[in-house]
């Protein structure tokens, strides 16, 4: 029987699967349900999972001298994870929360393992993700230091425009690094000029 699970409609758009494989992916990845505010991850554990966000939205946070400042989100059909605490089983510099009702399918290192060797192409899998992964965090870094807060406004807009209304205001200002009433002028002044 042929699983249409949202994730193993997502992985079947980037490698073929065959019916016994779409039922072990729905077996290794087990679900998760977040309510609004439940962290995931907390700074400090070790991330002992990769997560498919199903439903819901989650932000990433890291502590500056005190200060919990947003650095990313991730939304439905996205993957969640601290990879760098994943990948190295050490401490998580950073902490996941859920900003609304949020369904996972989370899967360990252990399982992930499997997953790479039984799916024909899961290996092929994982590493487009993780190119995927590795170019958003590039475009990220290189544009908290060479945008302006108000850029990296426009470049949330166009990279997120689908979730924009469902983050607080807030956590959106930490993500462009203002303050709320930051947000609030930048969010005037580009609508003056019709941007």
């Amino acid at each position: 029987m042929t699983s249409s699970s949202p994730l193993v409609s997502k992985i079947s758009q980037i490698i073929a699967l065959s019916a016994s494989e779409q039922e072990l992916i729905d077996t290794l990845f087990r679900p998760q349900s977040l309510h609004p505010g439940d962290f995931w991850l907390q700074e400090g554990q070790v991330c002992r999972y990769v997560a498919y966000i199903e439903e819901g939205l989650l932000r990433y946070t890291v502590n500056h001298d005190g200060d919990e400042l947003t650095y990313s989100f991730g939304k439905e059909t996205d993957f969640a994870s601290s990879y760098e605490s994943f990948l190295t089983q050490s401490a998580a510099n950073c902490a996941i929360q859920a900003i609304e009702p949020t369904l996972l399918r989370c899967i360990t290192h252990e399982d992930l393992q499997r997953f790479y060797r039984e799916v024909n192409e899961g290996e092929r899998f994982g590493r487009l993700i993780i190119e995927q992964i590795f170019l958003q965090t590039v475009h990220q870094l290189t544009g908290l230091y060479t945008n302006t807060p108000e850029d990296r406004y426009l470049n949330f807009t166009r990279h997120f425009h689908d979730i924009q209304q469902r983050i607080p205001q807030y956590y959106l200002a930490s993500y462009v690094g203002v303050k709320p009433q930051s947000l609030s002028r930048i969010r005037r002044r580009l609508a003056r000029t019709g941007r």
